[in-house]
C-alpha cells in the first residue's frame, strides 16, 4: 500500500464527545467541585494539571473508588463518525493516527481500550497518569516556556513536529483534528497541501481571526470545519484519490 498520511487528534470534544476531566469532577457528592472548596479556581493560578491532580485528592477524600472513575470513562461516548474515521482512515488509506491530549494517559488508554481502537493509534501523547492504590496521581507532560500560545505542561506544536522528525516515512499530507485553543499551535506547523479539521462551535473556531487579527498568525494548511467524522473522512478520501 502507498505512503498515507498522519492523522494528529486531541482528545476531548475531538475524539470524545465529552471532556474527560469535566466530566471525572461530577463524581463529587455534589456533582461538581464546590466553589467553597479550597481548590475551586486552582486552575486560573496553578494551571489546569495542577488542578486535576487536586481533584483526584478531593474526590479520593470521598471515598470515589477506582472503579467508579473508570467505568464513567468507559461510558462516555465518541463524537458522531469519529470511530468510523479512525478505523477507515488506517484500514483504506494507510493513515498513521497519534493523539496529543492535555487529559491523561488513564483515562485515553482506558476509553481507547474500551472502544476497541487502540491498536489503530501508534502513539497517545497526554499527561501521564498512575493509579496508587484507589488514588489517580497525574504528572505534566513536559514543561515548557518557549511557546506562549500553549500551556506550559503540552505544547501540542512541538510535540507534532517532533513525531513527524522521528519517522522515516514522508507522509503524504498531514491532517490534524481538533476543537480548542490549544490546538492553535500544531495548526501553525502545518503546510500548504495539509488539512486542519475544527469542530464547528467550539473555541479554535473563534481563537483562528482573532489571532490573525491580533498577532496576524495564518495557518497555512487547508481548514475545514466539522460537526462529524464522517466530513473529514469525506475530505480525507478525496486528497487521497488527489494525491494517487
Amino acid at each position: 500500500m502507498s505512503r498515507g498520511p498522519l492523522l494528529a487528534f486531541d482528545f476531548d470534544h475531538t475524539i470524545a464527545e465529552l471532556n474527560t476531566d469535566v466530566e471525572v469532577q461530577k463524581l463529587h457528592p455534589d456533582g461538581k467541585i464546590p466553589e467553597t472548596s479550597e481548590i475551586f479556581g486552582l486552575y486560573s493560578t496553578s494551571g489546569w494539571t495542577d488542578f486535576m491532580r487536586e481533584v483526584f485528592k478531593l474526590l479520593h477524600s470521598h471515598d470515589v473508588k477506582k472503579k467508579d472513575i473508570l467505568t464513567l470513562m468507559a461510558g462516555i461516548d465518541f463524537a458522531p463518525g469519529m470511530e468510523e474515521l479512525i478505523r477507515k482512515s488506517v484500514a483504506n488509506h494507510n493513515a498513521k493516527i497519534i493523539i496529543i491530549s492535555d487529559s491523561n494517559s488513564v483515562f485515553i488508554e482506558h476509553i481507547l481500550e474500551v472502544k476497541g481502537i487502540r491498536h489503530l493509534v501508534d502513539v497517545v501523547y497526554t499527561n501521564p497518569a498512575e493509579w496508587r492504590g484507589e488514588l489517580l496521581h497525574i504528572e505534566p507532560y513536559h514543561h515548557q516556556e518557549h511557546c506562549d500560545l500553549s500551556s506550559v505542561n503540552l505544547c501540542k506544536g512541538t510535540i507534532l513536529e517532533d513525531y513527524i522528525k522521528s519517522q522515516d516515512v514522508e507522509f503524504s499530507f498531514i491532517g490534524y483534528v481538533g476543537d480548542g485553543r490549544n490546538d492553535f499551535c500544531p495548526a501553525l506547523r502545518l503546510k500548504e497541501g495539509d488539512m486542519m479539521f475544527v469542530r464547528e462551535g467550539y473555541s479554535l473556531q473563534k481563537h483562528i481571526p482573532k489571532l490573525k487579527e491580533e498577532r496576524n498568525l495564518e495557518i497555512r494548511s487547508e481548514v475545514h470545519y466539522w460537526n462529524s467524522g464522517a466530513e473529514i473522512l469525506d475530505l480525507i478520501e478525496k486528497k487521497s484519490k488527489n494525491n494517487d
